[in-house]
């Protein structure tokens, strides 16, 4: 039994290791530069051993991506528990949203922009998937009135990731984004206050 849980241990560190080793060369040079043949070489593995955990890039960009939505979730559980009142929990959640994806571009684009074997809004999907929409919901739900709460959130998660697609991309400036975040905020308390 020691041989078999000594094994497990050593795939997982395997596969921690090619994940962590993606990510970083993402955040580095892009998905682009994420291949088997350049994540086997950086981590001195060959392409077979990479092969043994995952299907091929498209499956360690799913692993990243399952990580990335773990750590939002982490995040944005800790913004709005650390406020009390409704439209406080928002703004927190909102700032740490878009801090999230101006921070960790690659890793946003993993779990958002690419195409990854994550079901969303379906109730099969993942646990940390309803897990984050559950921490959107948790701020905006006060807010919703006769609104339909859920889609209410998924307005407001929208907004959220047009304002950091289009800030990144330069399309919107970075120097008007704390304006535009109070004024998201503002319009949909107001609205739905």
């Amino acid at each position: 039994m020691a041989t078999g849980t000594r094994r497990e241990r050593e795939r997982a560190q395997r596969e921690a290791l090619i994940v962590k080793a993606a990510r970083e060369l993402a955040e580095a040079e892009g998905w682009d530069a994420v291949t088997t043949r350049r994540l086997a070489a950086e981590i001195e593995y060959s392409q077979p051993v990479l092969y043994s955990h995952f299907k091929g890039k498209g499956a360690i960009m799913t692993a990243v991506a399952a990580q990335g939505f773990k750590e939002l979730v982490n995040e944005l559980r800790t913004a709005r528990g650390a406020v009390r009142d409704g439209s406080g929990a928002l703004a927190a959640v909102a700032t740490a949203y878009t801090n999230f994806a101006r921070e960790r571009p690659a890793l946003y684009d993993a779990m958002f922009t690419h195409a990854v074997e994550v079901q969303f809004a379906t109730a099969d999907g993942p646990a940390y998937l309803r897990e984050g929409f559950g921490e959107l919901l948790q701020a905006v739900e006060p807010l919703a009135g006769d609104d339909d709460p859920g889609v209410l959130t998924e307005t407001f998660w929208a907004s959220l990731h047009g304002l950091a697609m289009l800030e990144r991309s330069g399309r919107l400036p970075m120097s008007l984004h704390d304006e535009r975040l109070k004024l998201l905020l503002g319009r949909f308390a107001a609205a739905h206050g």
